[in-house]
């Protein structure tokens, strides 16, 4: 196969490909569109007043009522809320433990408010690349076309290169909106980790502020008892008295 023929095969394959990459990030652009509709409704729809929630949640525990903190968290529909609900449940194993609940309650769930923002970086950073490609494509066609017509065809040349760089135009265009959603809902995910962050403190400050063992308090010694008797929160506290 000599050259002329693999130079008209390789023109060939660019005219198709110069036009294909207009439907490529045309494509692009619907899949990016969908999911910042996606990532926007996940993050409205666990919206909740985080002040107020704090309140409840820091009354409930002032009171040692672990049961209402357990609701109150239950009712939020936010991931913080759901977040420190997990860690109470370590509760009886003391703040050290809580602690390393939150963070680890945090990282499982970091896949799912960052989902969708790997497909939108990677767009964001090579969707100009990609129009860049059908526009160097498209002006190889162009050249090859002034090369084989007259001078009179020079004005359709120039107009195949306009249309070529059509492709950067809309490249540039796909990508700003995904580097900019990408921006926002990563904010967004990183709001919802110091929040947690700081939700979590109220719970462990209220351990810490009502140190407990397991779930019991210990009552004061009895005359001649060698070791502290242990009873569970709120149990009827019976003292013998001597006849």
């Amino acid at each position: 196969m000599n050259s002329s023929v693999l130079i008209q095969k390789l023109v060939f394959i660019s005219q198709i490909a110069s036009q294909s990459v207009l439907y490529v990030l045309l494509g692009l652009s619907v899949i990016s569109i969908g999911v910042v509709i996606e990532r926007w409704w996940f993050f409205r729809r666990r919206r909740d007043d985080l002040e107020a929630l704090t309140d409840r949640l820091r009354k409930a525990l002032a009171a040692r009522d672990l049961d209402k903190a357990r609701d109150v968290l239950k009712v939020s529909r936010s991931v913080e809320a759901e977040i420190v609900l997990e860690a109470l449940g370590w509760y009886a194993e003391g703040p050290e433990s809580v602690e390393q609940i939150l963070v680890r309650a945090t990282r499982v769930r970091r896949k799912r408010f960052e989902g969708g923002l790997l497909f939108l970086g990677t767009l964001g950073n090579n969707a100009p690349f990609i129009g860049l490609f059908g526009t160097v494509l498209g002006i190889v066609t162009a050249f090859r076309e002034l090369g084989n017509n007259s001078m009179g065809a020079m004005g359709n040349v120039m107009s195949g290169i306009a249309e070529a760089l059509i492709a950067t135009a809309v490249g540039i265009m796909v990508a700003l909106p995904a580097v900019i959603f990408y921006n926002v809902f990563q904010k967004k995910g990183a709001d919802v980790e110091e929040q947690a962050g700081a939700l979590g403190n109220v719970l462990i400050a209220s351990m810490r502020a009502h140190p407990h063992k397991n779930g019991v308090v210990k009552t004061a010694l009895p005359t001649g008892a060698s070791e502290p008797q242990a009873v569970p929160e709120g149990a009827a506290r019976v003292v013998e008295v001597e006849a």
